[in-house]
Order: C-alpha cells, then structure tokens, then sequence
C-alpha cells in the first residue's frame, strides 16, 4: 500500500536544496509542510465529481515514468506545469495556503513555499498516476489512493509521528489537524 512515507522517499530533498539555494534541513523542512497539505488539497478536489475528472484527466497527462525512474531529477520538473497544478488544486486559496506553509518553523518563508509547491505537484502527479496505473480503479480508486496516504500520515505510519503532529509542529503547534487546515482553506473541497 502506497504511504506518505513512500512519496517522501521519491522527493530529492539534496537537489532541491540546490535548486531554492537553500540547506537541506530547511527544504526538507519545506517539503514535509508541502507535501501533506498538496495531497490533502488533491484529496479535498477528489470529493467533487469534476474535481475527481480533472484530477484523473491531468494524472493522464503524467503517465510518464521516467520523471520517477531511477530518481527524480528536478532539472527535469517542469515548474510552468506545476504552477498550473497549484493554481488548480489549491484556487483561490493558494496565497493563503503559501503564507500559512510559509509561516512553519524552518520552512524558508513564503517565497521558498512558492518556488517549492510548483516542484513537487507534478512529482506527486507522476507518483499518483503510476499508482493509479497500478490500480485502475477510477475515481474511486483515486480517491482511496489520497485517502490513504494520508491516513498512512495521520495513523503515525509516517516518518514524523503522524501527519497532524508533522503539520502540528511545522506550523508551530497551531495546525489544527489536516481537515481543519485544508477544510479553512478550500472549503471543505471546493474551489
């Protein structure tokens, strides 16, 4: 079963680094923000039957493999792309979505969340679409996919003791579990 934890060891946190011109430590700090709270976005859009198809008809534009084989290699993210990815998941909200990252101990500010969110959307897109591949369930196979991951997070099965205490403490104790952060943010789902 696919987990936060497996997508988290897909994310090249040393190239990253590099990329934002940043230490590792603030990027992984970074990432492990971002990251739950992108698959939780991708999860909430999935509730909406034209969120569940979009998301569906853009996993089909990221069937490639090579982004995911034999590691990422962030040269090859095309950032224009995930900007486009972000805009979609996270509509209106997304400033305040970058500003509320932004603010987490260690996570490098707003203006590293934004150069960040646009790397890793379609690396977690590859991810999903080889998953989705592998399972074929449709939209209800995607949304249990999300689902799972962040259950993975929040079961403590992930690396940070659970995704509540992983944005918890990123957000300086007051993140207020997932659904409450994603659920202020999109509207329980919607854009």
């Amino acid at each position: 079963m696919p987990s936060l934890d497996d997508l988290l060891s897909r994310i090249p946190v040393d190239q990253i680094a590099r990329r934002l011109d940043v230490d590792e430590q603030t990027a992984a700090t970074a990432v492990r923000a971002a990251l739950p709270t992108l698959v939780g976005g991708l999860e909430a859009n999935t509730r909406h039957p034209d969120g569940a198809s979009s998301l569906l008809s853009a996993l089909d534009q990221h069937r490639s493999p090579a982004l995911l084989d034999g590691g990422v290699d962030v040269t090859d993210v095309d950032t224009a792309d995930g900007d486009r990815i972000v805009a979609n998941v996270f509509g209106d909200h997304k400033d305040r979505v970058v500003q509320t990252l932004g603010r987490a101990d260690g996570a490098g500010g707003n203006d590293l969340v934004a150069r960040l969110l646009p790397i890793l959307a379609p690396i977690v897109l590859t991810y999903l679409a080889e998953q989705v591949g592998r399972s074929s369930g449709g939209q209800g196979g995607l949304g249990e996919l999300l689902g799972g991951l962040l259950r993975s997070a929040t079961n403590g099965t992930g690396s940070g003791g659970g995704l509540d205490g992983v944005l918890g403490s990123v957000l300086g104790g007051n993140g207020g579990g997932l659904g409450e952060l994603l659920g202020g943010l999109l509207g329980a789902g919607k854009r």
